[in-house]
């Protein structure tokens, strides 16, 4: 019984770590915003994972709250910074 838990964490621990590499790996054509967000949800993902011991509710949880890290991390990141009329980025 107890060996087929363990598996089971640790199916889910590795899906999770999958799943945060490919949010990350493809964000070549992704905004700022897109790219924070889908940082923070795979970071979250990863740590509700590992804190849960792998259950899914525990795991998409922690997905969702590490999103809208992500989102909030991003909203505070843009308000240091404009673009001008060139479409270059100049900080404050």
């Amino acid at each position: 019984m107890k060996l087929s838990l363990k598996r089971a964490g640790l199916a889910s621990l590795v899906s999770a770590t999958v799943l945060a590499g490919s949010l990350t790996t493809g964000c070549a054509n992704m905004s700022d915003t897109d790219r924070r967000i889908g940082t923070g949800a795979g970071i979250g993902a990863v740590t509700g994972a590992l804190i849960s011991g792998g259950r899914p509710g525990g795991t998409a949880a922690g997905a969702i709250i590490g999103a809208g890290a992500g989102w909030l991390y991003d909203r505070e990141k843009k308000r240091h910074y404009y673009y001008d009329r060139h479409g270059r980025r100049v900080y404050r």
